[in-house]
Formats: C-alpha cells, sequence, structure tokens
C-alpha cells in the first residue's frame, strides 16, 4: 500500500469464489468482476490475469495489489469489497465473457508439425563484416545483418548481440536459446574476427528459425530497426512484459498436454542428444582437418609450381664440359616454365574444395552443434534453474510447518502463530507457482526435443553435400592432370627427340 503500509491477503475472504467450480472457471470469474465493476487493469496486472492462475484469490490479490502501489484506491477497494458479494454472470455478461475467453489451439498444442525444409524458410540471415572503424581508444567491428524475411540490412555491432541474446533468455528462459561466440580479445587477428563473423551468422540463424522466437518483437527490432539505439529499444520492448511462462495462454494447463512418463523421456532424449552431439563433434573435428588439409595441398601445388617456373628460369650459363646437352637444357626449361599455369590452376581448384567443403559441410555441422549445445544447456537450466526453486520452495514450506507445529506446542502468542500461518499462506502460493513453472519447462523441453529432430534431416544434407564436393573436386583436378600430361612428354624424350629407355618412362 502507498505511504509504506503493507496489505496482506489471505485465502479465505476469497475462498467462495471458486467453491463448486472447475480450476478452468477461474479466468472467466477474474474477467466478470473486472467487467461488473468496469475498472481497467493497471499494466503490470494484466499478466496474472494471462496466466490464469490457479485460484481466484491469486488473480484478485494481484489486481488489487497493483491498483494500491498505481495509487488508485478507488479501484482498490472496490475490488476488496467483492468478497461479500461474490458476481454471478447474468446473459448479456455471459456472452461478452464467452467472446473474451481465450480460444485452445485445434489439437494437441505440445506437438510441433514442422519440417526441415519449412524451418529453413522462415528466414536466411547474411551476416557480413564491414570495414572496421576507429574508436577513442580501439578499433571496433561492424556487422551487416540482412533478412531476406524482412527484406531488412541493419548494421549491429557484437555488444547489440548481447543484449539481444539477454533479451531472448529474458523472455524465453524455458527454450534453447544458442550461445553467443565469445567476446573480442585484445590483439585479436583477421582469423578470430572471421570466426566470430560465421558463429554469429549460425546465431541469429538458429533464432530467426525457432518457432517462437520467429513470432517475437524483439527479433523483428534486431532484425529490421534503423534507430540510433537499437539496444535501449530491445530493453523498452521486453520491460513489463514477463517471461513466456507469464504470457502462454497454456502455462496453466501445460501439465495436461505431458505424457505421464515425462520425466523418463526426459532422461532418454537427454542421452540421445548427448550421444549425437558427441558424435557430430567427431564429424566436424575429422571435417575440418580435410579442408585444413585441402588448402594445405593448395598451398604445395603453388610453390610446386613455382619452383618449378623458377628453376625453368635460372640463366646460369652450363660449362662447356656440358655444352653438348645445352639444347636438351634449353628445351626442358622452356617446359619447365610453361607447367607452372597448370599447376597454379590444381592449386585453385584444390582451394576451391576447400572452401565450399568448409561453408557447405563444417559449418552446417557447426549449426548442427550449436542448436545441440543449446538443448545441453537448457536441459541444464532446467535442472539448475526452475527444478532447484521448486525443491527449496518444498524444503522451505516444510521448515515453516514445524515452526507452526512448535510454535502451537509451547503456547506461544496468537500474533506471532498468525504471522507464521500467513507466511505458509504465501508460501504455498510460491510452491504452486514454481510447481507450474516446473510443467511449463517440461512442456518447452518436449517442444525443443522434437525441434532437434526436426533438424535431424540436416545430416543427409551435409553428406550430399560433402560428397558433391568431393565428386567435383576430384573431378575438375583430374581434367588438369589429364591436361598437363601432353605437355611432359619432352621432358620425357631422348636425345634428338628419341623416346627414353623403357624402364625410363613415368608410370601412367
Amino acid at each position: 500500500m502507498p505511504g509504506g503500509r503493507t496489505c496482506r491477503w489471505k485465502e479465505p475472504p476469497f475462498g467462495n469464489l471458486s467453491a463448486g467450480r472447475e480450476s478452468g472457471d477461474t479466468p472467466d470469474l477474474v474477467r466478470l468482476i473486472i467487467l461488473r465493476t468496469g475498472i481497467s487493469p493497471p499494466n503490470s496486472c494484466e499478466i496474472p490475469v494471462q496466466a490464469g492462475g490457479p485460484s481466484v484469490f491469486q488473480e484478485l490479490a494481484s489486481l488489487c495489489w497493483g491498483f494500491a502501489l498505481k495509487g488508485d484506491l478507488k479501484s482498490h477497494f472496490q475490488l476488496f469489497r467483492i468478497r461479500e458479494d461474490p458476481p454471478v454472470p447474468q446473459v448479456g455478461e455471459q456472452r461478452a465473457l464467452d467472446a473474451g475467453r481465450m480460444q485452445m489451439p485445434p489439437g494437441n498444442p505440445l506437438l510441433l508439425s514442422l519440417t526441415l525444409q519449412e524451418l529453413l524458410a522462415r528466414d536466411v540471415v547474411q551476416v557480413e563484416l564491414i570495414p572496421e572503424k576507429k574508436g577513442l581508444f580501439l578499433k571496433h567491428v561492424e556487422y551487416e545483418v540482412s533478412s531476406q524475411r524482412f527484406q531488412s540490412s541493419v548494421y549491429r555491432r557484437y555488444n547489440d548481440f548481447v543484449v539481444f541474446h539477454e533479451m531472448l533468455l529474458q523472455k524465453f528462459p524455458y527454450r534453447m536459446v544458442p550461445a553467443l561466440p565469445p567476446k573480442r580479445m585484445l590483439g585479436a587477428d583477421r582469423e578470430f574476427i572471421e570466426a566470430r563473423r560465421r558463429a554469429l551468422k549460425r546465431f541469429i540463424n538458429l533464432v530467426a528459425r525457432h518457432p517462437p522466437f520467429s513470432e517475437d518483437v524483439v527479433l523483428k527490432l534486431f532484425l529490421s530497426f534503423t534507430g540510433p539505439d537499437v539496444q535501449n529499444k530491445l530493453k523498452e520492448s521486453a520491460q513489463y512484459v514477463g517471461d513466456e511462462f507469464v504470457n502462454c495462454k497454456l502455462a496453466a494447463r501445460a501439465k495436461d498436454f505431458l505424457p505421464a512418463d515425462i520425466q523418463a523421456q526426459f532422461a532418454i532424449s537427454r542421452e540421445l542428444i548427448r550421444n549425437v552431439y558427441n558424435s557430430f563433434y567427431k564429424l566436424r573435428d575429422r571435417a575440418e582437418r580435410m579442408v585444413s588439409r585441402a588448402i594445405d595441398s593448395a598451398a604445395d601445388l603453388l610453390v610446386f609450381g613455382k619452383e618449378l617456373s623458377t628453376l625453368g628460369s635460372d640463366t646460369t650459363p652450363l660449362p662447356s664440359w656440358a655444352a653438348l646437352s645445352s639444347s636438351t637444357w634449353g628445351s626442358l626449361k622452356q617446359a619447365l616454365r610453361g607447367l607452372s599455369v597448370e599447376f597454379a590452376l590444381l592449386a585453385d581448384k584444390a582451394a576451391q574444395q576447400g572452401k565450399q567443403e568448409e561453408n557447405d559441410v563444417v559449418e552446417k555441422l557447426n549449426l548442427f552443434l550449436d542448436l545441440l549445445q543449446s538443448y545441453k544447456d537448457l536441459c541444464e537450466r532446467h535442472e539448475k534453474g526452475v527444478l532447484h526453486k521448486h525443491q527449496r520452495a518444498l524444503h522451505k514450506y516444510s521448515l515453516m510447518k514445524r515452526q507452526v507445529m512448535s510454535a502451537a506446542a509451547h503456547n506461544r502468542e496468537p500474533e506471532s502463530v498468525e504471522q507464521l500461518e500467513s507466511r505458509i499462506v504465501e508460501q504455498e502460493s510460491v510452491i504452486q507457482t514454481m510447481e507450474l513453472r516446473n510443467y511449463f519447462s517440461l512442456y518447452c523441453l518436449h517442444q525443443e526435443t522434437q525441434l532437434v529432430h526436426v533438424y535431424l534431416p540436416l545430416t543427409s544434407h551435409i553428406l550430399g553435400a560433402f560428397v558433391n564436393s568431393q565428386i567435383q573436386g576430384h573431378k575438375e583436378m583430374s581434367k588438369v592432370w589429364n591436361d598437363l600430361q601432353p605437355k611432359l612428354r619432352c621432358l620425357f624424350a631422348g636425345p634428338h627427340g628419341s623416346p627414353p629407355p623403357q624402364d625410363g618412362l613415368p608410370p601412367h
């Protein structure tokens, strides 16, 4: 209450409102009270109504407390007096309630009906480096972020990504939020900057294709807002909104949609994802090594060709005792000089193959690994977050019950016992909320597990890209090797153009 006074609500005043009614009628009763009184709930109190709390008492207590904080004492006491006269809906009011009642989506909302192609088609976001800008002390890197879905192109710094990531975790604590790459260290080289650009691109594409994220205003702001301070804009959009549990229409009923063996399924899914992650991590490691070998091979071929050209361009005169071989050495040098072009082409083909496999194989493996890692992080947040808080709330409740029993046994003053009972009522409300959050967290985990399995066919895309790259690369390099072979004939010819001895022939 304003002025430093505190208003403690207890269950009994509103207990008769829920008598004889099912828990699913709670939101209608609260709407009826608002409709009958004509009051407008303050913004800070819309959240409990949307969440569809487990009791009318909690809904009205939240509304009443919000009016008190806002200074609207008239509405505050108007709600408080309702405890003496519970409302009954009339004909016109019933129609209004029916119109305002949240509609349940058809089918089981727990199940996702998405394919990989539909998921990938949601958006394609490009992240490109733009020239570095000098700050007061250090240079900073900016990125041009282009969204196909929003037809937008904006400039973002790494710290903008950090704030965006924080808002996602704040609004969607029970979803897979991919991790960001590490912050730039002093003396970071171009290789680090490029690796971080790739990681940011994977991050924003995973977010832009995630079903709940893709429909949220914070994503649209990040991808399309062109104002001067995107970080404050992102924070403002998430202020006073609450997280997904608070805003989801199904949050209070999440338990109804979960299978009976949800805990066992959760344990099995977690173990499966852990095994898949370990295997894909090894695949990515080997793919990176193959790309590295292709790039090293390209560099070796280029140096090989340059050395042949250097040898063919040597101008050191022949000694007199080798004068008889001057014509042979001259033709040999001329042939060697021409070979550098083919070896440069071979080096280019090898580099192209390495680059293609880096983009089509390694990056897709990294994308899937980022997704799997975000799932592992989500499982850890579930265990250390809402589940742990629920267990702590139960422990605290048990201690309070013991204190009440001890106080009653020692005949303490009624006021102290009443205070303990009031705290127990508050703790029961906390436990009830934590139970609902725990079930909603499992509800989201179930959906996120399905989302991981939607991404699993990406494996065939990765393998297809790898096989095609190998076939195309070997085909193109084979053609260059075959074109190079006729130019080697003069190198293996004997004196006066005669063929060399049979044992001197090069292997075909």
